[in-house]
């Protein structure tokens, strides 16, 4: 059974004017355990759209998301809440550090939902993680005393500690340097491995969608997977949206 599934999930917005703003439409997706999955769509294209519902951010307007067979829709709001917590992690493009508080406690903070030695351990959880992802001496440092790139890694390290079962990364590599970006992406598939999770990509970047063994993009709203997009359909003309359900490249 698949951990995630979408079944012709939209999402449509009221504009001021009350007319509808259609963001996504007629989305199929199936994540199984280990999946490596990459999103690449212009700007406006419903990216974060799509990461929200994937993390149960937020709910479709149309469809619905089954999450290991079970309707979304019919969980309480401390039960999704549950759910992000323990098997969903996050790395925001905007990083949504905690701002006054350290690397380390930005990091051991989703480490407080846990219970017995690992909660007790938290502390030394979290000062590990961040020397895997080469800020061991910053433990101590707050946001503003952070680069980008460093506030990146941290968020990287945050989303990993719990081992989650699904990663969602929007643009994770957008603040690092080629060479750092590269070792945060081994990181990230490094700790799916070990722990058979599934990574969702959001990124503008080939060189990071193409590690993924299935390589999709948004475009008006629909999800297409890229095997589709062909020389003669685009010498055609515009792409026709496909709806896929776990479609290999």
């Amino acid at each position: 059974m698949p951990f995630l599934e979408l079944h012709g999930v939209g999402r449509t917005l009221t504009r001021l004017d009350d007319r509808p703003l259609t963001i996504l439409s007629g989305i199929d997706l199936s994540i199984e355990q280990g999946d490596r999955i990459s999103v690449v769509g212009r700007s406006g294209s419903g990216k974060s759209t799509l990461l929200n519902l994937l993390g149960l951010l937020d709910s479709p307007t149309e469809g619905e998301i089954r999450l290991e067979g079970l309707d979304v829709s019919q969980f309480s709001n401390r039960r999704r809440d549950l759910t992000r917590g323990r098997d969903i992690g996050f790395v925001f493009q905007q990083f949504n550090l905690l701002h006054g508080r350290t690397a380390l406690e930005n990091v051991s903070t989703p480490l407080l939902y846990e219970r017995g030695a690992t909660f007790w351990k938290r502390t030394a959880i979290a000062a590990e993680m961040l020397e895997r992802v080469g800020l061991g001496n910053r433990l101590s440092s707050t946001p503003v005393q952070l680069s980008g790139g460093e506030q990146q890694r941290v968020a990287v390290a945050r989303a990993l500690v719990r081992r989650p079962r699904l990663i969602l990364a929007d643009e994770p590599t957008g603040a690092l340097d080629i060479e750092t970006g590269e070792t945060v992406m081994a990181l990230l598939d490094e700790i799916a491995t070990a722990s058979n999770a599934a990574l969702v990509t959001i990124t503008h970047d080939p060189s990071i969608a193409a590690r993924a063994h299935r390589q999709y993009t948004l475009e008006d709203g629909g999800l297409i997977a890229r095997d589709l997009i062909t020389p003669d359909l685009i010498s055609r003309g515009p792409v026709t949206r496909a709806k896929l359900s776990g479609c290999n490249s």
